[in-house]
């Protein structure tokens, strides 16, 4: 995999753990996801004019992925509620590349190279690796994080593909950043209350901007490396994620560095390197 595409698929990975981080940090998580959403479409909206219409058979793709973007957000949130960021977190992102790689010849026909599917095996065995040592959460939140997993390998095919139709992968990600926000919001109001729903809106609008602008670049980089190299190379790539919210609770949260901890992050690590030589 070329370097270029590895940096710039590690930083989306800051940034995707970085609104992990504030989802999981916020006391109403459903509503704090949803800001998300809402933050990536606010931050996309002002772009909009200055791109082209993504090509017209890149659109099912779009509206499929809303959907499934839908579920997603529902789902971390009913996660983070359940269990441990430390069993979700891993088991959510580290089952999905699995999926991805298993998949990915029947779904786009893709054949990894031995290299690329020993990194693939090794991220992922390095993400699980974290849900060791988390003491929180039982079946319910397992159960969650793997139904989320199928969830994420599913809208992976789904804008890997609909990036490459639709002959520009910046166009698409921010063409589809408005979409899954109507759904959950319009869900919100329906199960919470339109009053409540805008009195979060206006007290926590800027935890939402910040996380959706993380949350549309994270996905956005992604989405152009997908162009570049094989949709289930990145997808695995990008659970690196994982390190940097170790980072994050460590040093911002405080949390106990256990041994667990730092035998993944050698192993995600031995990982990325087999895909930058793969």
């Amino acid at each position: 995999m070329p370097l270029d595409v590895i940096a710039l698929v590690l930083f989306g990975a800051l940034l995707h753990a970085t609104w992990n981080a504030l989802v999981k940090a916020g006391a109403e998580k459903s509503l704090d996801a949803a800001m998300v959403a809402l933050g990536a479409a606010v931050v996309a909206l002002p772009f909009l004019p200055l791109l082209p219409l993504p090509r017209p058979e890149a659109w099912p793709f779009i509206l499929v992925s809303a959907i499934f973007q839908f579920a997603y957000f529902q789902l971390v949130a009913a996660s983070y509620r359940a269990g441990d960021i430390g069993l979700v977190y891993p088991l959510m992102r580290g089952t999905a590349p699995l999926i991805v790689a298993a998949t990915s010849s029947i779904v786009v026909g893709e054949h990894l190279t031995d290299g690329a599917l020993a990194g693939i095996l090794t991220i992922s065995a390095g993400v699980l690796t974290l849900a060791l040592e988390s003491r929180k959460g039982g079946r319910r939140a397992i159960a969650l994080a793997l139904l989320n997993a199928c969830v994420i390998a599913s809208y992976t095919f789904i804008d890997g593909i609909g990036a490459r139709v639709s002959g520009n992968a910046i166009s698409y990600t921010l063409w589809m950043a408005p979409l899954p926000p109507v759904l959950l919001f319009a869900w919100a109001f329906m199960t919470r209350g339109v009053r409540s729903v805008l009195g979060h809106v206006r007290h926590h609008w800027l935890r939402g901007l910040v996380g959706g602008a993380g949350s549309l670049g994270s996905y956005g980089l992604a989405l152009w490396a997908m162009t570049r190299a094989p949709v289930a190379t990145v997808a695995a790539l990008r659970e690196t994620a994982i390190l940097f919210a170790v980072v994050i609770s460590v040093v911002f949260l405080k949390e106990r560095v256990s041994i667990w901890r730092i035998a993944a992050a050698c192993v995600i690590a031995l990982g990325a390197l087999l895909l930058r030589l793969a």
